[in-house]
């Protein structure tokens, strides 16, 4: 068992931020030049400006028309979204690997206070399954995919609780903590969750779209 903590904490590691940042820079890459092939006009309006005015405005919870119109999904979503940030960067233990990795040292959350973010993100997690299971204008564009997504997020934070409980083997569950981690690292760029590399692009898109464009806001 210590072999496969060894492994999974040491050479896959490295192998999951490889892929992460090559499968990052070509999505963004083949992201543009597609964007470039189908709606190259597009690209001559991008202002900066508006987009970041647009960016801002859709930052501040209940700013926008689509905040406002489901409190609850907007709730959810700015609790999952800063928690799971602030988990994955700020917790002691993963300060410890920053540190080790790249020589990074920022400060640490209290670990009581990491546990209850992680129940935080997790209750998140099950907003958006149950979103999908009973609205039906959710479940009708919901796919397998979107559920696989859901998982990929939802697993390490799961593990890692149970982990930091010692629910089961402590070990067994650092590993699949571990590797959970890994595989949504790795994963990012090619799934549904790859939105976190262009959601600024889009949002960037949309407001120059509005503001230059349209001379509308998109909030």
């Amino acid at each position: 068992m210590i072999e496969l903590y060894n492994l999974v904490s040491g050479p896959l590691a490295w192998v999951a931020w490889g892929i992460f940042i090559i499968g990052s820079i070509y999505r963004l890459v083949t992201m543009y030049s597609l964007a470039k092939a189908k709606d190259g006009s597009s690209l001559a309006y991008m202002s900066l400006p508006f987009g970041l005015r647009s960016i801002f405005n859709w930052m501040i919870p209940f700013n926008t028309q689509g905040w406002k119109s489901d409190p609850l999904m907007t709730v959810a979503t700015f609790a999952f979204h800063i928690g799971f940030l602030l988990v994955a960067v700020f917790l002691g233990a993963h300060v410890v690997l920053w540190d080790t990795a790249f020589g990074i040292e920022i400060p640490s959350l209290p670990t009581q206070v990491g546990d209850i973010i992680s129940f935080i993100v997790i209750a998140g997690c099950l907003v958006f399954a149950y979103r999908r299971l009973a609205l039906p204008h959710v479940k009708g564009v919901t796919k397998t995919k979107d559920w696989f997504a859901l998982i990929l997020v939802a697993a390490p934070f799961i593990t890692g609780v149970l982990a930091y409980h010692q629910v089961g083997p402590v070990l067994l569950m650092t590993i699949l903590h571990i590797l959970a981690g890994e595989i949504l690292l790795a994963l990012i760029p090619f799934t549904r969750l790859s939105h976190a590399l262009f959601v600024l692009f889009t949002r960037a898109y949309m407001g120059s779209e509005f503001g230059g464009v349209r001379n509308a806001r998109d909030w």
